[in-house]
């Protein structure tokens, strides 16, 4: 038997993101978020949703830009500690011992210890209710070569750790069970054996 419950946000796991903003150093920001995700595949787009009341919504929408910095294990306490603190009483990358680097085609800083650095350039902004939604085209990526296969060039981002967030805990993520098409797999052969036998 399942229990009715009220609508609520129950769509997980979901990234542990550290986004960042600012044009310059004086307002580089960092803040924690989950309500993040990819919304287009070609072009390349994603979103995140913040309060308007956080220190950097302000920033991206005076900018137009941000950067989404997937973080790991070992980024953990600084996501979280970024998460529950503002960027109007602390220098984030400071505290937290992060090294900020201009990202390459927005006005916004990447966090150089991320595996993935996604650089993210503000299309629309959706008023949604307790968040606004900031619609983006990717337009860059950088991406850490300790995670690039050397014998096949393939990016093992699994291999650093990622950290994701499920209804108010963190989470690495666990053992791998398969890969996409997996499922499919062989029956084209299948297919074609049978269809030779007849």
């Amino acid at each position: 038997m399942k229990q009715q419950w009220k609508p609520g946000t129950m769509i997980y796991p979901l990234p542990a993101a550290l986004v960042s903003c600012g044009a310059d150093e004086q307002e580089y920001n960092l803040l924690t978020v989950a309500w993040t995700g990819t919304i287009c595949s070609e072009p390349p787009m994603c979103y995140v949703s913040i309060r308007r009341e956080r220190h950097s919504y302000d920033i991206i929408r005076r900018h137009m830009a941000f950067v989404i910095n997937l973080t790991t294990e070992a980024l953990a306490r600084a996501a979280d500690w970024c998460g529950v603190r503002s960027g109007r009483q602390f220098s984030k990358f400071s505290e937290m011992n992060l090294t900020p680097v201009m990202a390459r085609c927005v006005e916004a800083p990447i966090v150089e210890e991320s595996p993935v650095n996604i650089e993210c350039r503000v299309r629309e902004i959706l008023s949604l209710g307790s968040h606004d939604m900031f619609i983006a085209d990717v337009v860059h990526v950088q991406a850490d070569e300790r995670y690039l296969d050397p014998e096949t060039g393939r990016f093992d981002l699994a291999a650093s750790g990622l950290l994701v967030y499920a209804h108010g805990n963190y989470y690495t993520l666990g053992r791998e069970i398969g890969k996409f098409g997996w499922s499919v797999e062989g029956q084209a052969t299948a297919v074609r054996k049978t269809t030779d036998k007849q």
